[in-house]
């Protein structure tokens, strides 16, 4: 996790204007993680973890624009630009942590992540999951825009060739492409759709579905 995180570090500056040229239907993917992140309350509090630059963060307050929001990364230079971005909101916090092995607090009405979680191994995501049960009030909405396997090699190769072909009709030239694949193959754990339906059940998480996917790229949501 070191390695990730000083991988992290050092891509701060340019994390956001990367996005849409590293995630097909950017806009839908966070949109339907957006619209997943349900609360009857005007003013819920919010975990983010896996944070970064606060670009999931940053959509959900214009959906709960009065929301307390506290942003969790152990990337220093990732939470730094969220800073800059929230300067003046006194409702955000930043807490600079491994969330994997730390204390993650509540309770929170909404729990958040994008494109983090699927750096964990699998134990370390079935251990996360139950953390996060835990921190949740009751009725609580967990909401994950991450990545996954296909179900079998197949769908796996397919979706990799897929991402390939994106990455392609960008505008990244063939060194940044490369290094990008890279990343993805030494930093990724990603798991198949089943097994994470299956440990957020397990975790104890009712009304569990995915809402949203895209091949490699997909929301799920668990109710506590």
């Amino acid at each position: 996790m070191e390695n990730i995180r000083k991988a992290f570090d050092s891509l701060a500056q340019e994390y956001d204007k990367h996005r849409e040229h590293i995630i097909p239907d950017f806009h839908q993917f966070y949109g339907s993680a957006v619209w997943a992140a349900e609360s009857p309350l005007e003013e819920p509090n919010i975990l983010d973890i896996g944070a970064g630059t606060g670009l999931l963060s940053m959509f959900v307050l214009k959906k709960f624009p009065h929301a307390t929001i506290t942003l969790m990364d152990f990337a220093k230079n990732m939470l730094e630009i969220a800073r800059k971005r929230f300067s003046g909101n006194n409702n955000i916090n930043y807490i600079v942590t491994d969330y994997s092995k730390s204390d993650i607090g509540g309770p929170y009405d909404i729990v958040c992540s994008a494109l983090s979680i699927h750096h964990l191994i699998s134990e370390d995501k079935k251990k996360l999951f139950k953390k996060i049960y835990s921190a949740l009030n009751p009725g609580g909405i967990f909401v994950n825009a991450d990545q996954s396997e296909g179900e079998t090699p197949y769908f796996s190769n397919r979706y990799q060739a897929y991402w390939n072909d994106f990455l392609m009709s960008g505008s990244f030239n063939e060194p940044e492409r490369l290094e990008i694949l890279r990343r993805r193959c030494e930093m990724d754990q990603n798991e198949k759709l089943s097994d994470q339906i299956r440990w957020l059940s397990n975790a104890g998480f009712s009304d569990v579905d995915v809402v949203y996917r895209n091949r490699t790229f997909l929301v799920t949501v668990g109710k506590k």
